[in-house]
Parts: C-alpha cells; structure tokens; sequence
C-alpha cells in the first residue's frame, strides 16, 4: 500500500526530473536571443523551469508535516495498485516492444493483450481486433498520410 506522502513525494520528483530534462535539453538548442529572435530552446527552458519550481514547491509541502492531504495514511490499497499495473505493465510492455516489433506488430500485440488476457473478450475476437487494429494504423498512417511509423528491428530482417 501507498501512501499519500509516498504518492506525491514520487510525484514531485518525477515531474522535477521531466523539467530538469526540459531545461537541459532546450540549453541545447539556445535560449536568449539572436538576429532571427527568439532562439528555439528559450520557451522550453522557460517552461522546464516552471516545471522545476512547481515540482521543489509540491516536494516541500510533501515533506513538511502539516495537516493536509498528505497526512492521509493509504491513498493505494494494493486493489487499487493491481488495477493500476493492469493498466501500466502492458503499455510499458508496448512501448518497449515498438522499437524490436515495430508499431503494427506491437500495436495488434497490446491491443490482443489487454483484450484476451484478463478474459474481457474471447480469443478469436480479440485476434480480429488485434489485426483490424495493425490494418488500421498502416492504413491511416502508410497509404493515407504518407507517414512511415516504426517498423522495428525485425523489420531488418524480413519479418
């Protein structure tokens, strides 16, 4: 179980670090001015850096004892946090695959998985949605945008 401490310490933290990657990466691309204006990065420093200071503000409230929300003993009972991996773990799951299956493939995957596997459909729909899934994407995304999605490591291959 979780607490609501725990929860939004977790949070704090992780949002801080997603704005420290922010400003690292606009510092990258510049930030101030130049002869054309604006350079590229100074909206997304300006942005991480809001993102950082939020983030160190919830932090602080998080780790100072107040009576607030964050005083909660349980905010996840462990039925909470099993729903919430059966929502989490399989779309990890997917990205992860994207770059080995590439997105079709991962795609009918993920799509099979979360259907078949907690028994919400049967198998041979679940595998129709699955391919009516992956036909859809290359569809939309190959022929009708021209857009060429990931077609993974195997594709190297053959497969």
């Amino acid at each position: 179980m979780i607490s609501r401490r725990a929860l939004e310490l977790a949070t704090a933290v992780l949002t801080g670090s997603f704005g420290v990657a922010v400003v690292v990466s606009s510092l990258d691309n510049g930030i101030g001015w130049s002869s054309a204006g604006v350079d590229a990065g100074t909206f997304p420093f300006l942005t991480g850096i809001i993102v950082v200071l939020g983030s160190l503000y919830n932090l602080v409230r998080g780790l100072l004892p107040a009576a607030t929300l964050a005083n909660v003993p349980i905010a996840i009972t462990s039925i909470e946090l099993r729903r919430l991996a059966g929502l989490f773990v399989p779309a990890a799951i997917f990205v992860a695959a994207i770059p080995l299956a590439g997105m079709y493939v991962a795609s009918a995957l993920y799509v099979f998985a979360v259907l078949a596997i907690p028994r919400q459909q049967s198998v041979p729909r679940a595998l129709a949605m699955a391919g009516a899934t992956a036909l859809a994407l290359y569809l939309v995304f190959e022929r009708m945008f021209q857009v060429s999605l990931p077609h993974g490591a195997l594709a190297a291959f053959g497969f």
